[in-house]
């Protein structure tokens, strides 16, 4: 795992030493995520950098350090990642006579033999891996840039500057762009509508105008001759999602547990291989403990696993995690957290995501990260199970509430909607608290008026689609909220696939995969272990166990109510039964609590009316009357403001970090200018 950066194009700096310094500049903006040694190299002529940090995990020696050229020296390259089968396609090298004589043993080097051989597409088709990775072509003067096919690994680039100015930047994180002095620091408010929308900034858009994050799975090429960037698809997970439910497998259904056990166990296996210690996340639900299991299985000594535990039992998995350890013998380190401890990190937070981020999950992604370096180096997660075998409670909750709001005609909804609204909030709850007190337990809800007001937009919603973006916003109309803001189509909005032959759990599922696992779930991972020096991997993303996923019928995932029913039948030969089965508690800290406690303070300075009208970013008035109505326990806003306040904390960070020319531009851009989808070609597997 490393981290890169780099340029293209003309700068103040022409001598190589000037280029190399520059260079540096960027790459120890990235110095954690590659600590043990950095690498440079650069082309004056055609303007051409690449720099490179390097957390070694393979080939541990210099044979294994970046930039690195192909034994051609036709290809320098700038990779970040990890290439798992990179043994085997030596072997094809060498069965085809197009083998180098090798100097070492990195993946690296097999990438850069392949490119000279099958050149770069037909290298990244063979490959089975998560990367990121900038290779300059000297023949062709042309730089591509490529990136795994689900996105494990990020990669930021984009023109900054003008005319004969103009730079084109790229890198693992967008600090490591802000250090090169033509980047021009101006807020995309279309991107900040997303976010508040979500929670994160989906691919392509970044929070910055002009600098785009390359989507999973395609390659980009660009060049001084041809500087638009040209995004061709090398491997499309709708095609794959949408190609595997119109040939399903037909085998039985212990038949597809059996293969799923094959092909999991050997992505696991491929995955374990490292020079450096190596353990695995591991909280006690299905996904990380069938991970756990399938390495304790092919290892020959305990496998190193950490939880983080909370004193508060509504939050807490490490009792879970602790008996899953032990009964499959595991080298078990767990860390009970406390209140304060968490709160310690968020200082920590806008440096560590680089963009806004508001999944409050990060907190303790980033603690169990940290417990996790003091042992290993390497750390395999078993992230992505819930959107690849059906996993998440909303999808059948959505499925069975659409099929119920769906019978009444929409003018009879709407009015129901209407109705619901109509009476305040708290004028719900009075009525909620009398009629407690004839109703059962089980009954009874706190913040009954909250939850009607949420329900009625639900009940107005016209389609399934438009029901489970209702579901999986925050702000339901953040261009009301951002001042100037313009919210642009992401595939939540409008540009979905049509995703032929697919019914409305499994389009929900899709829409995940594409955006919410990419977007949110690895972003959190990938910034909060990398900031601590770890590697991640994540086994479920082996794109042979996604495509075989998207092959099992609905039935073998979903089984007469239960989720992930073939996925538990794989676990349950190592763990009992008994041990697993409970109900799901996600990985959450209690922001709304802490808000009105202990944050209190730090938000309130965050969210003033003053400062809110000086910046000039949000509505002072929507925003302050969500902040009061939390505060008095009215209403819950707590995801709402934690993605404000995710903001309002990163913009403080980045106008003390670069002060001057490097402030962030907060008058520039206007809602004509934010950048569109960019369209990408298809032309392949």
């Amino acid at each position: 795992m490393c981290g890169l950066a780099g340029f293209l194009g003309a700068t103040p700096f022409q001598a190589k030493g000037e280029h190399k310094a520059l260079l540096k500049r960027m790459t120890d903006a990235i110095t954690y995520r590659g600590p043990d040694s950095g690498g440079y190299w650069c082309d004056a002529e055609p303007g051409i950098a690449l720099g490179h940090r390097r957390l070694s995990i393979i080939d541990l020696s210099p044979a294994g350090e970046q930039p690195m050229h192909s034994a051609s020296g036709r290809y320098v390259i700038a990779f970040n990642g990890e290439i798992y089968n990179h043994l085997l396609m030596r072997k094809e090298l060498e069965s085809g006579r197009n083998a180098p004589a090798w100097r070492g043993r990195s993946d690296t080097e097999t990438l850069l033999a392949g490119f000279d051989a099958w050149g770069v597409q037909g290298t990244v088709e063979r490959a089975v891996g998560m990367f990121a990775f900038a290779v300059w072509d000297r023949q062709t003067r042309t730089l591509t840039l490529g990136r795994d096919r689900i996105g494990e690994k990020p990669l930021y680039y984009g023109w900054q500057g003008r005319g004969s100015k103009a730079v084109f930047l790229f890198g693992s994180e967008l600090k490591a762009l802000r250090a090169h002095p033509v980047f021009e620091n101006v807020i995309d408010r279309g991107a900040l509508c997303l976010q508040m929308r979500h929670s994160y900034i989906p691919a392509p858009y970044s929070i910055y105008h002009g600098i785009a994050k390359l989507p999973p799975g395609c390659l980009l090429t660009v060049s001084m001759e041809q500087p638009e960037p040209a995004l061709t698809s090398y491997w499309s997970g709708a095609r794959h999602m949408v190609a595997g439910a119109a040939a399903p497998f037909r085998g039985t259904a212990d038949q597809a547990v059996d293969d799923l056990e094959k092909l999991l166990k050997e992505a696991v296996g491929a995955q374990m291989i490292a020079d450096v210690p190596l353990g695995a996340f591991l909280s006690g639900g299905v996904d990380s403990s069938t991970i756990v299991a399938l390495m304790q299985a092919q290892s020959s000594r305990p496998v190193k696993t950490f939880s983080i535990g909370f004193h508060e039992a509504e939050y807490n998995e490490a009792e879970y995690a602790k008996a899953v350890a032990r009964h499959l013998g595991t080298d078990h380190t767990e860390l009970y957290v406390s209140a304060e401890q968490a709160l310690a990190v968020i200082p920590r937070l806008p440096s560590m995501y680089d963009e806004p981020f508001s999944d409050s999950s990060q907190l303790p992604t980033f603690l169990v990260s940290q417990l996790a370096r003091q042992h290993v180096t390497v750390s395999l997660s078993g992230d992505a199970g819930d959107e690849l075998f059906c996993g998440y409670s909303r999808y059948q909750f959505a499925s069975s509430l659409w099929n119920t709001i769906n019978a009444v005609p929409m003018p009879l909804r709407r009015l129901v909607a209407k109705g619901l609204t109509g009476v305040p909030v708290e004028s719900w709850n009075r009525i909620a608290r009398m009629l407690a007190r004839c109703l059962p337990r089980s009954m009874r809800f706190a913040n009954a008026g909250d939850k009607l007001h949420k329900g009625a937009g639900v009940i107005a919603s016209p389609t399934l689609d438009a029901l489970y973006l209702g579901l999986a916003s925050h702000w339901a109309d953040p261009a009301s909220l951002v001042l100037r803001g313009a919210e642009p189509s992401t595939l939540l909005t409008g540009n979905a696939p049509a995703f032929a032959g697919l019914d409305g759990i499994q389009r929900m599922m899709a829409l995940d995969l594409l955006t919410y696992l990419p977007d949110d779930i690895l972003v959190k991972v990938d910034r909060a272990a990398m900031s601590v020096s770890l590697e991640t991997r994540v086994p479920f993303l082996d794109h042979r166990v996604v495509e075989f996923a998207w092959r099992l019928p609905q039935s073998i995932k979903l089984r007469d109510g239960v989720s992930k029913w073939a996925l538990r039948q794989v676990l349950y030969k190592y763990v009992p039964k008994a041990l697993i089965e409970r109900p799901k508690m996600g990985f959450a800290v209690p922001i709304g609590a802490w808000l009105r406690g202990p944050l209190r303070e730090w938000s309130e300075a965050l969210l003033a009316e003053s400062r809110l009208r000086r910046e000039g970013f949000f509505d002072p008035v929507q925003l302050r009357k969500k902040w009061q109505e939390h505060l008095s326990g009215q209403r819950n806003w707590q995801y709402h403001l934690w993605d404000v306040l995710m903001f309002q904390s990163w913009i403080e960070q980045q106008s003390l970090d670069h002060r001057g020319d490097h402030a962030p531009s907060i008058e520039r851009i206007r809602p004509d200018d934010m950048h569109p989808m960019p369209e990408v070609a298809t032309r392949t597997s």
